[in-house]
């Protein structure tokens, strides 16, 4: 899920070139950051990334904290795409106390819950986070934002995609059916199924890969610009996208549209905070938990 300004980013990078796409930020060292006796705090850990962040902090952002405070001392990280359910309970066993996430808490983008204060899911969920004293970070706005971009940096390496990437969403490929392209991105980012439109014996050299939800109007302006044999994207709204791609190709375009759902086109964005934390903290404990698909494949 991206912001309106992430979505502006996208559509402008698909211009941008660069030789180090995989390069990590060079970053202040962690000593600066960690207290007196060695231990860390949520708000030294959060300023630790921020501070890496060109522009930031923002100041207008939803990566702020949603479950906590900045004065908890750090036991673990756990780093995911969704803390569900599922995932708080493998932090507390973990015996971890702070969940970087990358996507909301409680079910809307801003993580509003106002409308949600008698919700028995909701309250659940919010009592089990302050009985065990979790304290819970979103980092979207400023992963984007780093660079090169956090969560592309982590699907490209997961794909092993970086020779064939000539900008930052663009990828140059000496020739692949959609079948095959469809069987990698299946494998490689562990998901049973995509939906797709297109001939699965259509050739694809021309590629473009929109992690997440980056909207239908980015999508669709940059096939118009870009004209790629395929656009591979996390999310769509079924109604804007996927209409524009039908009806190109009723014209006699060749395009093919490949929609991966939205957790398995960014799920190694948290694995690279999950690197990025322990090549920089080498006395807490830090996880990856997989958050795993919502929806099941029939």
């Amino acid at each position: 899920m991206q912001q309106d300004h992430t979505r502006r980013k996208f559509i402008t990078n698909l211009s941008l070139t660069t030789a180090a796409v995989i390069a990590t930020p060079t970053l202040t060292r962690a000593d600066t950051f960690f207290k007196t006796d060695g231990s860390y705090t949520v708000g030294q850990i959060m300023d630790m990334f921020i501070q890496t962040v060109p522009g930031a902090p923002f100041p207008s952002t939803v990566d702020t904290l949603k479950a906590g405070n900045r004065e908890i001392v750090v036991t673990g990280i756990v780093t995911t795409m969704f803390p569900t359910v599922d995932v708080i309970r493998k932090t507390i066993d973990l015996g971890a106390n702070f969940i970087v996430c990358h996507e909301p808490t409680f079910y809307n983008h801003t993580d509003d819950v106002s409308w949600l204060q008698n919700d028995e899911v909701y309250t659940y969920k919010a009592d089990l986070l302050k009985k065990h004293n979790i304290a819970i970070w979103r980092n979207h706005d400023y992963i984007h934002s780093i660079k090169p971009d956090g969560v592309l940096t982590g699907v490209i390496a997961k794909l092993g995609w970086k020779d064939y990437q000539q900008g930052t969403n663009t990828f140059i490929f000496p020739g692949i059916t959609l079948s095959a392209l469809i069987d990698q991105l299946k494998q490689k980012l562990g998901t049973p199924g995509v939906r797709y439109i297109g001939d699965l014996s259509q050739i694809c050299k021309n590629v473009i890969f929109a992690e997440g939800a980056a909207g239908g109007r980015t999508q669709i302006e940059a096939i118009a610009k870009y004209k790629p044999d395929v656009l591979i994207c996390g999310e769509i709204s079924e109604w804007e996208t996927a209409e524009y791609v039908r009806d190109a190709r009723a014209e006699g375009r060749s395009i093919a549209l490949v929609v991966t759902g939205h957790i398995p086109s960014e799920e190694a964005g948290s694995a690279f905070m999950a690197d990025w934390l322990k090549q920089r903290i080498s006395n807490v404990k830090i996880t990856h938990v997989v958050c795993g698909n919502s929806l099941s494949f029939a």
